[in-house]
């Protein structure tokens, strides 16, 4: 069952939101909803500074459900997910990802919009849509703001796999940490405890316009290149039914 537990600290000062799914907590469209209530919650915390995002056990996200973005469900996910992501951009308290083990697909474009990412020595990050013969909409309009074009075309077009100090070097990661939700916090209470909480969602909000103007403006159109003209070919649906079936994917370039 998807759930998203609240841990509130310092008085309600800060946040620590533990989402839990299945071993690689999966974002499926019930996971995505619970997601987006608690940063509504958020957005009405006024004394609320900082949230700090981590997944249940060894892995932050394996991504996405891939049965969901399959024909038929993929409409409706896609309204979660962006439904999540803009309630994330519209939440105005500092958001830290806290990420270990596996960030994957969908885990890293929800960590991506996150304004600050700490990652633990052994966390694997890939943008792996590719593969499965799809893209990633989200990352392909605010991955760059991260790591740059080079980088983020790097990532979405290969589908590889990068270590924390590759990601480091290239800025996706802001610091590596043994304990990233500890070290996480321990930056917000240092930086985040002497401001006005209500100043701070201001400059929280202004820092974040332009990316979240983007992504109002571009990511309908991604989607309906997505729904109505990748999802038509051959080589998307065959990807996405090849992985869920455990085979090499048979590609017909079409």
């Amino acid at each position: 069952m998807p759930e998203a537990i609240v841990t509130p600290i310092d008085d309600g000062a800060y946040w620590r939101v533990t989402f839990s799914n299945t071993k690689g907590n999966i974002l499926d469209r019930g996971m995505m909803g619970r997601l987006s209530q608690v940063f509504r919650d958020a957005s009405r915390t006024p004394h609320l500074k900082a949230l700090c995002l981590e997944g249940a056990g060894r892995h932050f996200s394996f991504g996405a459900s891939v049965q969901e973005h399959l024909p038929g469900e993929v409409e409706s996910m896609f309204a979660a997910f962006h439904d999540l992501a803009f309630a994330m951009l519209d939440c105005e308290v500092v958001t830290m990802a806290a990420v270990r083990g596996q960030c994957l697909g969908g885990g890293l474009e929800v960590a991506i919009l996150c304004d600050r990412l700490v990652a633990a020595p052994d966390t694997a990050f890939a943008q792996p849509e590719i593969v499965l013969g799809v893209f990633a909409p989200i990352a392909s309009i605010a991955l760059a703001d991260r790591v740059g074009r080079v980088n983020a075309a790097d990532l979405c077009l290969t589908g590889r796999t990068i270590d924390a100090g590759t990601a480091h070097d290239m800025g996706l990661v802001d610091a590596i940490e043994a304990d990233p939700a500890e070290a996480a916090l321990s930056w917000a209470r240092t930086h985040f405890g002497p401001r006005s909480a209500s100043s701070l969602r201001h400059a929280v909000r202004a820092v974040r316009s332009n990316l979240t103007a983007r992504l109002r403006a571009e990511l309908p159109l991604l989607e309906q290149q997505y729904l109505k003209q990748l999802m038509s070919t051959a080589d998307a649906v065959e990807g996405l039914t090849a992985f869920i079936d455990k085979r090499p994917a048979e590609w017909r370039h079409a």
